[in-house]
């Protein structure tokens, strides 16, 4: 029988039993493919990480990324949380500020914003901006009216992981969306890769969100970093969010389902043309082992 530890940590929050849990295995050597996934699939959490040893230069490690029912190309709480296990197992250089993680989607930079607790900071991979989406369709597959959207047609962008964004005009509409396998199959393409759908609408603070990935096996994810970047790209770019170079602004997501999240972002650039980040704050949990 093989033997593996693993932390459980929150991540997105700086308290216990709220933001997205994350299972991290700070040494997955030996475990194949096929295992990861089932192992993902037994914790049954929005994402299982597995740390191997780095594949290409200048990378800390490598990082596989698994939902309960498939392996990720990219995914912004099990970036966070990998790096908070990694500095808090002392696998990075102590007082570590910089250092890339190697995933699916390439080479992610971390930075770490040092204090009583640290700030963990992911850059975005670049975004890929799809198609538009009718409003009215959209609407009527959250079970919401077409008024309840804002002006800014729904549309696809990517920073690995495709996500139909959808503003809203206010939380209660928020919270009274729902998305099922049939309002997905209305909005999605025939043969279109999986999508998620992430529905917001803008606060003082930032935005208040939610995200459905279905596909993913994830009927509600709390948190979503991989959509973070694109989310803020997007209100940017209809004049939802400020653009100036060093704004900053947050994403409250999870609220609804009891979960609560805040997601920091940080713009580099006018309108994020040197990149955009997303950070956040991680609360360890569990320390366990597995064995099979």
């Amino acid at each position: 029988m093989s033997s593996y530890r693993y932390r459980v940590v929150d991540v997105f929050t700086e308290h216990a039993l709220e933001g997205n849990p994350l299972a991290v295995f700070p040494d997955a050597s030996g475990m194949d493919d096929v295992t990861m996934q089932k192992v993902a699939k037994e914790l049954n959490l929005s994402e299982t990480t597995f740390v191997l040893p780095p594949t290409r230069p200048n990378c800390l490690a490598r990082v596989r990324i698994f939902t309960p029912t498939r392996e990720m190309v990219f995914a912004g709480h099990p970036t966070i949380g990998t790096s908070f296990v990694l500095l808090d197992e002392k696998m990075a250089p102590a007082n570590s500020e910089r250092f890339n993680l190697d995933e699916n989607v390439g080479p992610v930079p971390i930075r770490v914003e040092q204090g009583a607790r640290p700030r963990i900071w992911l850059t975005t991979p670049p975004l890929q901006w799809g198609r538009s989406f009718d409003r009215s369709m959209c609407a009527k597959a959250l079970g919401l009216d077409a008024g309840d959207l804002l002006d800014p047609a729904p549309q696809l962008v990517s920073a690995g992981n495709p996500n139909v964004f959808i503003a809203l005009k206010d939380k209660n509409a928020v919270d009274r969306a729902w998305l099922d396998s049939t309002g997905l199959a209305a909005i999605k393409e025939r043969g279109q890769e999986a999508v998620c759908i992430f529905i917001f609408t803008p606060t003082p603070e930032g935005a208040y969100s939610r995200m459905f990935a279905p596909e993913h096996g994830v009927m509600e994810d709390p948190a979503t970093g991989s959509a973070t970047g694109p989310l803020a790209a997007y209100m940017m770019r209809h004049n939802l969010a400020p653009k100036a170079a060093g704004a900053r602004f947050l994403s409250e997501q999870g609220t609804k389902m009891g979960r609560r999240s805040i997601l920091y972002i940080q713009v580099n650039g006018v309108e994020g043309i040197g990149g955009i980040e997303v950070g956040g704050y991680v609360t360890p949990l569990v320390d366990a082992t597995m064995g099979f």
